[in-house]
């Protein structure tokens, strides 16, 4: 892929909570909004969706991706959104050659999750810019994800916004669902405020090791697809640039909403 300069694009990792936000005038939404307002356009854009979680890692090839309603049991309108965003076939090889010697799959077929297109919707809501994802490799450990991220950070510099898209804590287990507002649980609280002073002093050997935090972490982060696409924004974070969280809060008292930018 031919490398255009082009102004450097913020990285962000957003914890996209319900999809419900993509049709809810909740906090968040209206936050997703804002920040959009404020983040300059990108030439493209590359998710890393805690919602492509499998085995293999894998990038969108589709001109034009569908939208993907992988969720159950809610109101039928949310199954009716499309989010009409074209694809990059061009950025997906860019990326397979970035990635290399990594075998990437170029995948025809997947299209965008919700863990994309409920955030993009709000924060992007004409879909005029292209958007691929990469699938997380989920038999790789942290590590892998954090230097597949570092390979990914030149993209920066052409004009692309790697998104992450997750959760810092996701217990849907400890989720409660008939109170969203619902007081956060102290240990997802002590694991968000740790991973937040992790981004800050830059100390990305304890975000790659954040399973080391024992009970917190098993509390937070139950299952690691959703931590993961933080490491591929930290890792593309740019020498002595600063972090800043412009969205925060919990939902359900289980659900981390906190975002971070990086530039």
């Amino acid at each position: 892929m031919e490398r255009i300069m082009r102004k450097k694009m913020p990285a962000l990792f957003v914890g996209h909570g319900s999809p419900m936000n993509a049709v809810d005038n909740s906090e968040f939404a209206r936050a997703w909004e804002r920040l959009g307002g404020t983040l300059p356009k990108p030439r493209a854009i590359l998710s890393v969706s805690a919602h492509w979680y499998q085995a293999g890692t894998a990038v969108t090839i589709a001109a034009h991706p569908r939208t993907v309603h992988d969720f159950g049991g809610f109101p039928e309108e949310l199954y009716r959104i499309t989010y009409a965003a074209q694809g990059d076939p061009v950025l997906a090889e860019g990326v397979r050659e970035l990635l290399s010697p990594v075998p990437v799959a170029a995948d025809p077929d997947m299209g965008l999750d919700h863990g994309t297109w409920t955030f993009l919707l709000r924060a992007y809501p004409d879909a005029d810019v292209p958007v691929i994802q990469l699938s997380i490799d989920e038999r790789k450990p942290p590590a892998f994800h954090f230097e597949l991220g570092g390979r990914l950070a030149p993209l920066r510099d052409e004009g692309v916004l790697i998104l992450g898209s997750g959760a810092i804590v996701h217990n849907l287990g400890a989720y409660n669902w008939n109170r969203p507002a619902a007081k956060p649980r102290k240990e997802g609280v002590r694991f968000e405020d740790h991973v937040r002073g992790l981004l800050l002093d830059r100390d990305d050997k304890g975000l790659v090791g954040y399973e080391a935090l024992g009970r917190d972490t098993e509390f937070a982060a139950p299952t690691p697809d959703h931590y993961l696409p933080l490491l591929y924004v930290a890792a593309a974070r740019g020498k002595g640039e600063d972090v800043s969280f412009p969205v925060a809060g919990f939902d359900g008292g289980a659900v981390s909403m906190l975002s971070v930018q990086a530039g």
